[in-house]
C-alpha cells in the first residue's frame, strides 16, 4: 500500500509539477520553487525506500 500511495505521488509530481532542470541559473530559484524542488525529493526518497522495503528493485 505504501508502494502505491507514493508511486502516485511520484506520478502526479512528474505530470503537474514545473520542471526545475530548465532553470537556467539553479542557485537564483524562487522560494516557491524551492520548495517544489524539496517536496519531489521527499517523494522520489519515500519512494524509493517503499521499493526497498518491498524487496523489489527501482533497476534491473
Amino acid at each position: 500500500m505504501n508502494l502505491l500511495l507514493w508511486k502516485f505521488i511520484s506520478v502526479l509530481n512528474k505530470a503537474l509539477l514545473p520542471k526545475i532542470y530548465r532553470k537556467p541559473n539553479l542557485m537564483k530559484l524562487s522560494n516557491l520553487d524551492k520548495a517544489v524542488v524539496g517536496w519531489k525529493m521527499l517523494t522520489t526518497y519515500r519512494y524509493l525506500d517503499a521499493v526497498k522495503e518491498s524487496g523489489d528493485k527501482v533497476i534491473p
